[in-house]
């Protein structure tokens, strides 16, 4: 029996892997579990799932959890606050960890998972987009194995030649080309998309996901943040990935090679597919999905994405190409604008000009220490804040280059 231990199990990711995990009795136990702070959804998985222990970040929500689980007969030991999602992450019966935890909570649990050597299925691309040398760094020191979940990087995994060392450019590998949706508003005018209301960015024509990545999705920032993670995860020079609007969600990405073959994954658009991938590697399970049908799927299209419409593409582009703590700044300054925006203090069109407008105060640095990632975090979050509070207003903005 293969142990596992669920970052992020309430949300979307967790809510998949406990459903391919459940599909095979005989194989996987759930030795625990965790998240921010959703107790009934924890509640309902320990009485599911009984994990020996369940981690809460909210200790006002872990002593609700316990009560619950107490009254319930359940002897699901309970921790509380954010080192005791590290510590779970670093337990030796969980030998496989998904790391699901959305946004930058998820690094510290996600780097101590890497640091006790497990098999670390990473869904959490801000671990790498903010920390990815000292991710990197922690994989190789434990000899950590690290296969990426996004269904983008999924895909790139299944497409390279066997022997793959992450962070290593493969041989003969002469491009990626990343697939995307193109969300919502793929079709809309730049005039309506300023005011669209979070109900609508939310509404993902193709996948079911939570809330803020599919705002990331709906400006093109989730493909930007995931070029950052592909350049990290497959050592690979920004200016060799390159990004394409695919509405059918059919092929999730491609790899290039120098004799001329493209190789592509596809499949129908459920994550349960990457996560049964990484959780039976080199082997293959059955996830539940639905089949891909081609004659279903029909036409399969491709075009340019449009920068002018799109620009948090080209923002993170830009920190991509100027490395450091840019990629740093550049979440940091998303999660703020996003969460702004949901809240109703933001139009949508003025995510990206926040975005912005904190990127032209970046001055540099490097992020080869953990305590500079954490400052430069909390730095630009301080900026983006200021920045949305600001009286004047945003829309209008055009996105500039990176401050040297």
């Amino acid at each position: 029996m293969i142990g596992i231990c669920v970052l992020g199990s309430t949300g979307s990711i967790g809510r998949n892997t406990l459903d391919v995990v459940a599909r095979h009795p005989d194989r996987y136990r759930v030795v625990s579990i965790a998240a921010r702070s959703d107790v009934a959804g924890m509640a309902e998985q320990c009485l599911r799932f009984h994990p020996e222990r369940a981690a809460l970040a909210d200790p006002v929500a872990a002593r609700e959890l316990e009560q619950q689980l107490r009254a319930a007969g359940s002897s699901t030991q309970v921790l509380a606050g954010a080192e005791a999602l590290a510590d779970l992450a670093r337990e030796s019966a969980a030998r496989v960890v998904m790391a699901a935890i959305s946004g930058a909570a998820g690094l510290p649990s996600t780097l101590a998972a890497a640091q006790a050597g497990k098999r670390l299925l990473i869904a959490n691309k801000e671990s790498v987009v903010m920390a990815g040398a000292l991710l990197l760094d922690a994989v190789r020191r434990s000899g950590a194995e690290l296969i990426p979940i996004d269904s983008e990087h999924n895909a790139i995994f299944q497409c390279l030649p066997p022997g793959w060392q992450v962070g290593r450019r493969s041989a003969g590998v002469r491009r990626l080309l990343l697939t995307a949706s193109g969300g919502p508003f793929l079709d809309w005018p730049a005039a309506a998309m300023q005011t669209a209301s979070p109900a609508q960015a939310v509404a993902h024509p193709r996948w079911n996901m939570g809330a803020k990545i599919s705002v990331d999705s709906a400006t093109l920032m989730n493909k930007g943040l995931e070029l950052i993670e592909a350049a990290v995860l497959f050592g690979m020079p920004p200016a060799d990935i390159e990004v394409l609007i695919h509405p059918e969600s059919v092929v999730h990405s491609l790899v290039e090679f120098v004799d001329g073959s493209t190789l592509a994954q596809l499949g129908s658009p459920d994550m349960r597919t990457p996560i049964a991938q990484a959780l039976a590697w080199p082997e293959r399970i059955p996830a539940g999905v639905e089949f891909l049908d081609l004659l279903k799927a029909g036409r399969l299209q491709f075009q340019a994405p449009d920068l002018e419409r799109f620009p948090a593409l080209a923002l993170a582009r830009a920190a991509a190409e100027a490395g450091g703590l840019a990629s740093v700044w550049l979440n940091a300054a998303d999660e703020v604008a996003v969460e702004a925006f949901l809240s109703k203090q933001l139009n949508f069109g003025d995510i990206p000009a926040v975005i912005a407008a904190v990127m032209d105060q970046f001055s540099g640095g490097q992020s080869d220490d953990l305590a500079a990632v954490l400052a430069a975090d909390a730095e630009a979050r301080r900026r983006c804040a200021e920045r949305i509070a600001a009286p004047r207003p945003l829309n209008g903005i055009v996105p500039g280059g990176l401050a040297p």
